[in-house]
C-alpha cells in the first residue's frame, strides 16, 4: 500500500498540483489508514473493504478526534480510492458511500482594531530585530497573505513603488496592493536593518538572527511574545492576523470577491465566514491601509 501512497501524492503534484500541505496532509492520513489495514490483515489498497474503512473511522471517533479532523482524514480516503479507480487498481471505490461527521463551522479567532493596533506597536524600532518585526507584523496584516508566503518572500516578490506583493504558489500568482503604514515600516526595515541581520547576500526579504529564512516556528514565537506584552487575551496563532485582516475588510463592506481573491480562496464560501462579525465591533475595516 506504501507503493500506491507515493504514486499518488506524485499524481497530486504532477497532475493536480496541490500544495505542499495538501500533499503532506493526505500522506500522513493514509499512513495512518494503512498501519490500521495491515493490523486487521489488509496488506493491499484494493483488498479493503467498506467495512474495513468505516471501522477505521470509528477508531477515529473513539479516539475522540474532532469531527474537523475524521472529515480530513475520510477526504484523504476518498480522494485515494477515487485515483486508485481511475487507474484501474480497483473495480469498486470503497470509499464512496463514506459519509464525514457533521463539522460546526466556528467563526476564526480575530483581533480588534485596537489590540490589533497594540500589537503592531510592540517591536522596538530602535533595533535592527524590532524594524524586521515590524515591517513583518504590518506587512501580514496589510495583505492577509498566510505565514508561509510572509517567510517565503523574496525581494523581488516586493514592489515599493507600486506597493504591492507578488505570492506564487506553484502555477498559481497573486499579487496583493498595501497600504502606507506597511510601505513606511519595509522602507525603514529596507534601509539598513535587514543587511545588519542578513550579513551576506541573499535574496531573503526576512532573514531570521542568524541570516537564514525564518520558520513559522519562529514567526509563531515572536507573535506570542508581542501579543503577550501587548496584553491581548485573545488566543492568537500565526492565522489570527490573516483572519482579522480579512474581517476588519468584509466589516467595513469591502467586495467579497475582492477579499477572496487576496487570500487566495478558491471557494467564495471560505471567505463568506467573514460576514458573521458586526459592524458594531469594528467602527474601519483597515485603518491602517
Amino acid at each position: 500500500m506504501e507503493q500506491e501512497i507515493r504514486r499518488f501524492i506524485l499524481y497530486l503534484h504532477d497532475e493536480k498540483k496541490t500544495s505542499e500541505n495538501t500533499e503532506v496532509s493526505y500522506q500522513r492520513d493514509l499512513r495512518k489508514l494503512m498501519v490500521f489495514l495491515e493490523q486487521q490483515n489488509v496488506f493491499r489498497a484494493e483488498r479493503a473493504t467498506e467495512t474495513n474503512l468505516n471501522s477505521y473511522i470509528l477508531v477515529l471517533e473513539k479516539q475522540g478526534l474532532s469531527a474537523a479532523t475524521v472529515s480530513r482524514s475520510i477526504a484523504s480516503m476518498k480522494a485515494f480510492y477515487s485515483y486508485l479507480f481511475k487507474i484501474g487498481k480497483v473495480r469498486v471505490n470503497p470509499a464512496q458511500g463514506l459519509k464525514p461527521p457533521k463539522v460546526e463551522k466556528k467563526l476564526p479567532d480575530i483581533l480588534t482594531i485596537e489590540e490589533m493596533a497594540a500589537l503592531l506597536r510592540q517591536p522596538d524600532d530602535r533595533t535592527p530585530k524590532g524594524m524586521r518585526d515590524r515591517a513583518m507584523l504590518e506587512l501580514l496584516y496589510a495583505t492577509g497573505i498566510r505565514v508561509t508566503e510572509l517567510i517565503s518572500l523574496r525581494l523581488d516578490h516586493v514592489n515599493l513603488n507600486l506597493e504591492y506583493i507578488i505570492c506564487r504558489d506553484r502555477d498559481k500568482e497573486r499579487i496583493i496592493p498595501f497600504g502606507k503604514e506597511a510601505k513606511k515600516a519595509l522602507l525603514t526595515y529596507l534601509d539598513g536593518p535587514r543587511q545588519a541581520l542578513l550579513g551576506e547576500e541573499s535574496d531573503v526579504l526576512f532573514p531570521n538572527c542568524s541570516g537564514k529564512s525564518m520558520s513559522r516556528q519562529g514567526f509563531w514565537k515572536l507573535l506570542k511574545q508581542y501579543a503577550k506584552q501587548a496584553g491581548i487575551q485573545t488566543e492568537i496563532t500565526p492565522h489570527t492576523l490573516r483572519h482579522s485582516f480579512a474581517a476588519h475588510l468584509v466589516d467595513n463592506g469591502a467586495d467579497l470577491h475582492l477579499v477572496q481573491g487576496m487570500l487566495g480562496h478558491s471557494d467564495i464560501s471560505t471567505t463568506m465566514m467573514y460576514t458573521g462579525r458586526t459592524r458594531e465591533i469594528y467602527a474601519k475595516a483597515h485603518p491602517r491601509g
